[in-house]
């Protein structure tokens, strides 16, 4: 088991990543231990090091739809206060607890990633604590890059291999007055392809587009939120079944929060794959035995196994990218799978810069 610390302050965490770096300790940052499964197990005598007391909301800037928040904050405790504003973080992922640097640094999301972008468009500042015990920052009210790079870039998604997130400033939106989500269901996966083809191609300005499948039939979800989203939720539905597909209008917040929780499971595989193989990806789902949610527009699918297996992750990455994300102990998969050497040496090149100790894991 890890030796596990929770700085009261981002000069206490420094402090102890400082230390470590000068004495060689593997470290590992934790938010809300909410994706702990995913990376590869810690060394043996890696230093946990806890985000948990770094739990303050800075700034709420209501009036320019801008928060400066610690990374410890718990996600939904940041959204319960933008709320208050009629506002939003627009990263809505399964949350379980999460804390917002631990999203961020996880590259984490859900269903509004389609509209909104991910952690790298909503996070336009950040405050990291490095190996050497140093602070660095970009963006935010101080416009300022180590060595040429974007910090907020670089590690959102980092999944805490080039230092800890201590201090984030990100970008809000309104809250929708309403919304409304058309469906079309299929039991082919041809014919559910081409109704999600259909809407992609329409000029209808939606606010997620998503596809489930399992067991054989799957639907196409998408969702429309403002004012009055009712008539281009009717006109989706009239694509929808002019490609065959059996559609209706259902209850909009059941069907999301559904989608959300289809991104975790006992073995979850994300795979990247253009809509135009979709039909490939489903058949593959059904002859594994897996239920599939993913983000249409974006490639984006999670495929899920209630009875994991290191073949179903091997079978899936000889036609697909595949990463696993949700994983028991000891299944024996590395959670990326191969890359090429030109990635691996450009990746390391990277943490050289930001971890010259090594030490962040």
């Amino acid at each position: 088991m890890p030796v596990a610390e929770a700085p009261a302050t981002r000069e206490e965490l420094c402090s102890a990543l400082a230390a470590a770096g000068e004495a060689g300790t593997p470290v590992r940052f934790c938010g809300g231990r909410t994706k702990q499964a995913w990376p590869l197990p810690a060394p043996e005598g890696t230093l946990e090091l806890a985000t948990s007391g770094l739990d303050s909301i800075l700034e709420h800037n209501a009036g320019d739809l801008t928060a400066v928040l610690e990374a410890g904050v718990p996600l939904a405790d940041a959204q319960a206060l933008f709320a208050k504003e009629g506002q939003m973080l627009a990263l809505d992922p399964p949350d379980g607890g999460a804390t917002v640097g631990g999203v961020v640094a996880s590259g984490d999301t859900g269903p509004l990633r389609g509209r909104y972008g991910g952690p790298r468009d909503l996070v336009v500042g950040m405050r990291v604590a490095l190996s050497d015990g140093t602070l660095a920052k970009s963006g935010g009210k101080v416009i300022k890059n180590v060595a040429g790079y974007d910090i907020a870039k670089l590690f959102a998604g980092s999944f805490g291999t080039l230092g800890a997130i201590v201090e984030l400033s990100v970008r809000l939106h309104p809250i929708a007055p309403s919304a409304a989500t058309a469906v079309g269901h299929a039991d082919d996966p041809d014919e559910l392809a081409r109704g999600m083809a259909a809407v992609s191609r329409s000029p209808l300005e939606h606010h997620g587009l998503d596809v489930r499948w399992s067991g054989g039939s799957g639907s196409v979800l998408i969702r429309f939120a403002g004012a009055t989203p009712l008539p281009q939720a009717d006109a989706a539905e009239r694509l929808l079944h002019d490609e065959g597909l059996v559609t209706e209008i259902e209850d909009d917040d059941r069907l999301w929060a559904e989608q959300r929780a289809g991104q975790r499971g006992p073995l979850v595989v994300k795979v990247s794959v253009l809509p135009t193989r979709l039909p490939e990806l489903l058949r593959a789902a059904d002859e594994l035995g897996a239920a599939v949610v993913g983000r249409a527009t974006l490639g984006l699918w999670w495929l899920r196994f209630e009875e994991p297996r290191a073949s179903h992750v091997e079978r899936l990455r000889r036609d697909f990218l595949a990463r696993v994300e949700d994983r028991p102990p000891g299944l024996g998969v590395d959670p990326a799978g191969p890359l090429e050497p030109a990635t691996r040496e450009l990746m390391q090149r990277v943490k050289d810069r930001f971890d010259p100790a090594g030490v962040c894991v």
